[in-house]
């Protein structure tokens, strides 16, 4: 903005052409794309973002609030917030700056005390967040301005990375200034980056005939030349020149000598009072700098009136702003380093003093303390914990600054290292974590403390998958433990651990063990581990009913470990009781990713194939949204399979080639085996059916089929392949493996049939094919059912038996409405198949196209027809009864699928459909 010029002046509304004024020149090819983005949004074409990028003073500010300008004259309700250097600890912070402060503002203070009171779920939080704007955006266009996104705290960061994609389909506008190159959340679709170059000659000429007036003289034009086409300092050498008539200093040093010389002028108080504000930022609370200045705040009206008037500082009513940073920086240049360096530490200990909390103090902290500095050691630790479960990589960064600040003989470095042991891990960064617990154990700690810190390395290298080490470490800390609330933990781990190993009955005695000293301790914790690790022994083992124990036990004492009851629940065929689960987990920010693998293994058990994938897919982006892609090689392998069962051949290998590249990141055991069984499935299917055996048999390296618990349902298909493959010993171990599964679950209506299902093949016996397909038919699980009831019938083709029909059509007609295009195209094509039985097709499936109203699946169909009936993403997930997450998945694939920007779109296009289905009858 020019000097002189008031704000708000001078700006254009609707559809004004009026770009070129004060404040602006030069920047009306911005202006305007900025404008048509504006009315884009407004006109219903569906979200869009705005990335203006470039160095301090180019104009980027300006920009932002003459696009607000822009936007409230369209009628937009507008959120503007500002990120500022030394609030990057506060969760939130720099969104919420805008979202409720707004007129009208965006949020009440209701939904976000809502919100703030689960800080700690960070996918709930932005979910909720984005429920709050999609509602509020349903009849109003929403701006939602951050200005200097450079400076915003990890969860706001985090939010603008994931809100933009997720509410792409609403009428909201992202509009974010910053000095780097896009983050994350500049990498999507319907971005706009605009990169702010200097400014013209012609430009910089302009702007100096609005600040002087009349012909710009040569030698004043030279002067701006110096600026570097940099707008604010360009503005700042003009108003240097209309105040004194005289050429103001020469750049780069121009604006920090320029406000030296103002500076100079000053009275001495005002100068020190303009430092101590430097030091807190470019905005500070009167309060705070009265405080580092040992004055009452009601003292520096003076000095105060005198920096406003030095047009150094604003007055915004609630804070005391620097005009731009680039004014505080050149005071704070101006400062010798030891002098910053002391400043920055007696604000931490004075914000400290009056109450304030961690997260104020610890950025001073982070540019002064020094090692030894107990206050900040202590202050460092604190904020780690306050902000650990919302902001790990943060409280990661913290935790260990205050480890390096420790003396390296004090007594505390070892609590201090285990609590940046912990915050490592919870950040993932895994062989961080190891290697600062190496180097403290190198110390020779007390036994004790060297158990403990074993104790809490312990999650550390499970997270590595690293069980041969984590077992290896507890049994020598356990032999050195004396306190009983540690002992129980690493009972517990050393149970965790063997749950992964071959004597499974040695490791559920010690997870027997861990519990029972859980309880005789008290300890919440080792009582969580030794629950998870018997669950998982037994879940291992294929004792499915000890398993549901278990873990059912675990959920009612840790509602987070819901998911995995809901898992155990399946393996037993527990569908009833497993929708309950997930219906009651609602709106609980529990573990959203977990949750939703859940919801997707039970709608692959239910043959739900297209429910099943969109599930896969919302739980990889959870997981990629946190960083943390744990389950990626399980969620690609099901989705290859469901691909094969499809038909879709070219998904299948995508899927397998990033299966590939995930297993040579992550190589375990389990990872191995079930990449195996994928390229056998892959082999079969290509007719390299000796190949295809071979890796079957590769499955089965470290443990026996049975014991990977993903490819349980898909022991008949192994007993195929390896039959195919010539492998008569290779089907018979398989057959065999699940007999005694089977017989581990005489419950379990899936076990008992695959049982019979895999011994009916090895044998060629129609006896025990027709006695599968009798217990699958009490079980819910239609896919075994539909394999069962294809080989039936088959046998009984071959034999010339009438009953191959109905057995035959039962098979083909489950896969077809599973979706298993494949299959049901493979049951028809059986040779001297008789003729379908009438009113259901006769030739080969037709392909599901790619594009257009008849390439959405079922579920997305029901879900179009809810938004396009004015739902939100909220209320159409509860009349599903799906995650609002699913509902997220089902949207973007509709709007692919459709070639649509927006919810108006998708209105016209359902109603278009549903006129037509009626005129034809449909």
């Amino acid at each position: 903005m020019s000097p002189g010029r008031k704000e708000g002046e001078g700006r254009a509304g609707p559809g004004s052409a009026a770009l070129s004024r004060p404040g602006l020149r030069g920047r009306e090819a911005e202006l305007e794309r900025l404008r048509a983005l504006v009315e884009t949004v407004r006109d219903g074409e569906g979200g869009a973002i705005a990335l203006l990028l470039g160095e301090p003073g180019i104009g980027k500010t300006v920009l932002l609030r003459e696009t607000v300008s822009i936007a409230r004259a369209h009628g937009f309700v507008v959120s503007h917030g500002r990120a500022e250097e030394l609030h990057e600890l506060a969760p939130l912070a720099s969104l919420a700056s805008g979202l409720l402060h707004g007129d009208p503002p965006l949020l009440s203070s209701t939904d976000f005390a809502d919100l703030a009171g689960h800080h700690d779920q960070r996918i709930w939080l932005v979910e909720r967040l984005a429920q709050l704007i999609e509602e509020r955006s349903a009849n109003t266009p929403v701006l939602i301005a951050v200005d200097d996104v450079q400076w915003a705290d990890p969860l706001s960061r985090f939010a603008l990375s994931v809100l933009p994609a997720r509410l792409l389909s609403s009428p909201v506008l992202w509009l974010l200034t910053g000095r780097n190159a896009p983050e994350p959340y500049g990498q999507g679709p319907r971005t706009t980056t605009l990169p702010l170059r200097p400014l013209s000659d012609t430009a910089l000429a302009e702007l100096a005939r609005d600040v002087l007036g009349g012909d710009v003289p040569e030698h004043v034009a030279e002067l701006l030349h110096g600026a570097g086409g940099n707008p604010f300092l360009a503005a700042e050498t003009l108003t240097g020149i209309a105040a004194s008539g005289a050429a103001a200093p020469e750049p780069p040093e121009r604006l920090v000598l320029g406000v030296r010389d103002r500076l100079a002028d000053l009275r001495p108080d005002t100068l020190h009072f303009l430092r101590i504000g430097s030091v807190l930022g470019r905005a500070f609370s009167l309060a705070d700098a009265a405080a580092l200045c040992g004055r009452p705040a009601s003292g520096l009206s003076a000095e105060v009136d005198e920096a406003i008037a030095a047009a150094l500082l604003h007055d915004d009513g609630e804070r005391l702003l620097f005009r731009h940073d680039l004014l505080r920086q050149a005071v704070y240049a101006d400062l010798a380093p030891s002098v910053r360096r002391a400043l920055h530490r007696e604000a931490a200990s004075r914000l400290v003093a009056a109450g304030r909390s961690s997260t104020d103090a610890v950025p001073h902290l982070l540019k002064s303390a020094e090692p030894g500095d107990q206050e900040a050691i202590g202050l460092l630790g604190t904020a780690a914990t306050d902000v650990i479960a919302v902001m790990p990589d943060l409280a990661a960064d913290l935790a260990v600054r205050a480890l390096e600040l420790v003396p390296p003989h004090a007594p505390m470095v070892f609590d201090v290292g285990e609590r940046a042991i912990v915050a490592l891990t919870r950040a993932g960064r895994y062989t961080q974590a190891r290697d600062t617990g190496d180097t403290l154990l190198a110390r020779q700690p007390p036994l004790d403390v060297f158990a403990r810190l074993q104790s809490v390395l312990g999650d550390t290298l499970w997270h590595l998958d690293d069980v041969h080490e984590l077992t290896r470490r507890s049994t020598a800390a356990l032999a050195a433990v004396t306190d009983p609330v540690i002992r129980a933990r690493l009972t517990a781990r050393q149970a965790l651990a063997r749950s992964r190993g071959r004597d499974l009955g040695a490791a559920r005695e010690t997870g027997e063990r861990a519990l029972a000293e859980a309880a005789r301790s008290g300890d919440r914790e080792a009582r969580v581990l030794a629950l998870w690790g018997l669950g998982e022994i037994a879940l291992n083992a294929g004792d499915c009913a000890a398993a549901v124990e278990h873990h059912t036990a675990l959920s009612v004492f840790d509602t987070a470990f819901l998911p995995e009851e809901a898992v155990a629940r399946i393996h037993m065929d527990d569908f009833d009781t497993v929708r309950r689960l997930l219906r009651t987990a609602g709106d609980a920010p529990l573990r959203p990713a977990m949750l939703i693998w859940a919801q997707g293994t039970l709608n692959m058990g239910l043959g739900r194939l297209d429910d099943a994938d969109a599930d896969l897919v919302t739980a990889e982006r959870l997981e990629a949204d946190l960083h943390v892609p744990g389950n990626l090689v399980n969620i690609r392998v099901n989705r290859g399979l469901l691909a094969m069962l499809r038909g879709d051949r070219d998904a299948a290998r995508e899927h397998l080639d990033v299966v590939r590249a995930a297993v040579a990141e992550r190589p375990n055991t389990g990872n191995h085996a079930t990449h195996q069984y994928f390229e056998a499935v892959v082999a079969d299917a290509d007719g390299d059916h000796a190949a295809a055996a071979d890796l079957v048999r590769s499955v089965q390296r470290d443990h026996p089929f049975l014991r990977w618990r993903l490819l349980r349902p898909h022991v008949v298909q192994a007993v195929r392949i390896a039959l195919r493959g010539g492998d008569r010993h290779l089907a018979e171990d398989l057959a065999a493996q699940a007999a005694e599964h089977a017989a581990r679950n005489p419950s379990v209506p899936t076990a008992q049939g695959t049982a019979a299902h895999a011994a009916g093949l090895v044998n060629a016996d129609h006896g025990l094919l027709e006695r599968s397909v009798r217990l699958l038919l009490t079980g819910p699980r239609p896919l075994p059912l539909a394999a069962a009831s294809a080989d039936l019938g088959r046998a009984l083709l071959a034999a010339g038996d009438p009953a191959a029909t109905p057995a035959l059509t039962r098979a083909h007609d489950l896969y077809a409405q599973a979706g298993a295009d494949a299959e049901a195209d493979r049951v028809r094509a059986d040779p001297e198949r008789p003729a379908s039985r009438s009113g259901r097709r006769t030739g080969g499936l037709r392909p599901r196209p790619d594009q257009g109203w008849d390439a959405l699946t079922a579920s997305e169909r029901k879900v179009a027809r809810l938004i396009a009936a004015g739902h939100t993403n909220r209320s159409a997930a509860e009349a599903l009864v799906v995650s609002p997450h699913t509902v997220n998945t089902h949207l973007a694939s509709i709007f692919r699928k459709l070639s649509v920007r927006s919810r108006v779109h998708l209105a016209r296009i359902v109603l278009a459909e549903d006129d037509a289905g009626t005129a034809t009858g449909g």
